[in-house]
């Protein structure tokens, strides 16, 4: 890989505590590596449990002046932003696909636009506290709602959009007026220290956005656990997600969790077939299939199921695995040689207890434009068929570019399959009755239901799950709303010293 695409930028630390890079303090280092060919992209020195009280001291001093400062001051500093964002496009898209192994495209045309359109949203967002209107609702009192912020807040970002998601974590906390301390996953720190940088430079002071690079075990559970942080936010999978959630709870901390996702993808008999295909490669395969509420259950009324998994299986093998900065390159690697063999792993077993193997299925050597993908973490699109409902691929989540498909005969099979999972992220519903899909949108369990498409979002819109998929949103207003508190006020409006009900407690009327 070249390594000037990162350069020397972190040559101060991959820490940014109160405004400036510093070095971390712990005695363990860590390669930020390109899982496309194995390179190392930045070696950084992790953060010690030391750091992370730096960082919240710094968040903490940060706090009064800027859940003071108005509205309207946020609002600019957010729209300087997303300015400066935009103009670091190319970099940060850049700097995206070398941590990560993203295809280029994918980065260039979702990741950093997506970043960008949520900043400009959430500058918006920082002006538009809503709540009740103001009245006399005992008729003896005005009452008002205040939304104030509440305080340091510690978030956890995961590893498979890096930047997207320390976006979704930092915004909407500093548009409602607290400081932050985020914890990017050790994989991939490095757009999340630039996003941090890119705030500075817009004006926002030091200390409300201060990033950590360190391990889950020693700096992210000190940062849930500190006395000094009050709400915690974390992405991730559903088992750390429950570990967040019992060292949280210990200080009574406000928590925002989202989690794991097995999205079901149904397919009525009415559905238009070539949509359906086009729309299940796509949903199935974003990101490599490292995404939560990528599709990874297809269910297939029966009587398009053969001529589906046969479109699926076509298009499938076309597409192309290759160098990420490869602008034709459709598929980039997974995160690394673990994730890649964890996938891998899923699939043997899957053909162990009899499965089908309809495409992919294995790790290739060559890539599309005939780079040796032999040192990289690829995984061939891979599609399942001939399994039960209980089947561990149809149950677990592989994040991978792994689905399964499975056929249904009524819709209320198709409807109760679908909900027999414990996570509830995301679904889709393919049809042309109004009437189906008004019915699978009420009844699919999940945070968010596609019609006739599966993976947009917009920043206007919550994203959050249900069950075991976590609980609270991000984007939208929503999300903005997860990260203040309600006061309630009540003022007298009689000036009578002796109220009527205080004869409840002493007195006669």
């Amino acid at each position: 890989m070249d390594q000037s695409i990162v350069g020397n930028r972190f040559e101060a630390g991959a820490q940014y505590l109160d405004g400036a890079l510093r070095p971390g303090t712990a005695d363990q280092h860590f390669d930020v590596s390109n899982p496309a060919d194995g390179s190392v992209v930045q070696r950084v020195r992790l953060a010690s449990t030391a750091d992370v009280d730096t960082a919240v001291a710094a968040a903490r001093r940060a706090y009064p002046e800027w859940s003071g400062s108005t509205p309207g001051a946020r609002s600019e500093a957010l729209l300087k932003l997303s300015g400066i964002l935009a103009d670091r496009a190319e970099d940060f898209a850049r700097v995206e696909s070398a941590q990560t192994g993203k295809p280029i495209k994918l980065t260039t045309e979702f990741d950093v636009p997506g970043t960008v359109d949520n900043t400009a949203f959430f500058a918006g967002a920082a002006r538009n506290l809503e709540g009740k209107a103001a009245g006399e609702y005992s008729g003896d009192h005005t009452s008002s709602i205040r939304r104030e912020p509440i305080g340091v807040v510690g978030s956890i970002s995961p590893w498979n959009y890096p930047l997207q998601m320390a976006a979704w974590k930092i915004l909407p906390a500093i548009a409602a007026g607290n400081t932050i301390v985020l914890k990017p996953a050790e994989l991939t720190p490095l757009t999340s220290l630039m996003f941090a940088q890119a705030c500075t430079d817009a004006g926002i002071p030091d200390g409300v956005v201060n990033v950590i690079t360190g391990a889950g075990r020693t700096a992210g559970e000190h940062l849930v656990g500190h006395p000094d942080v009050s709400m915690v936010s974390f992405t991730g999978s559903t088992g750390v997600g429950k570990r967040v959630g019992e060292v949280a709870v210990q200080g009574v901390k406000r928590t925002h969790l989202e989690l794991g996702g097995k999205a079901p993808f149904v397919v009525f008999d009415d559905a238009d077939l070539e949509a359906a295909v086009h729309g299940a490669v796509a949903g199935s395969l974003i990101n490599t299939g490292q995404d939560c509420t990528a599709a990874t259950r297809a269910y297939v009324q029966r009587p398009l199921f053969d001529a589906f998994v046969a479109g699926v299986a076509e298009l499938y093998d076309q597409v192309r695995l290759g160098d990420p900065f490869n602008p034709q390159t459709d598929l980039g690697p997974l995160v690394s040689l673990r994730q890649r063999d964890s996938v891998a792993g899923f699939v043997e077993r899957a053909r162990g207890y009899g499965a089908t193997i309809a495409a992919g299925g294995f790790v290739p050597k060559q890539g599309h434009d005939g780079t040796d993908l032999s040192n990289g973490a690829y995984y061939r699109p891979t599609l399942i068929t001939g399994v039960g409902q209980d089947a561990e691929v149809v149950q677990s989540e592989i994040f991978g570019p792994v689905l399964v498909v499975l056929p249904f005969d009524s819709d209320e099979e198709g409807l109760r399959l679908a909900n027999d999972t414990p996570y509830g992220l995301a679904a889709s519903a393919w049809t042309r009755d109004v009437y189906r899909s008004l019915r699978a949108t009420r009844e699919i369990q999940a945070g968010c239901v596609w019609v006739n498409d599966h993976i947009p979002i917009i920043s206007e819109m919550p994203h959050g799950g249900y069950k075991a998929s976590g609980y609270g949103k991000d984007m939208s207003q929503y999300s903005l709303d997860e990260y203040t508190q309600v006061k309630h006020v009540m003022q007298d409006i009689t000036a009578v010293a002796r109220k009527d009900w205080h004869r409840t407690v002493f007195g006669d009327r």
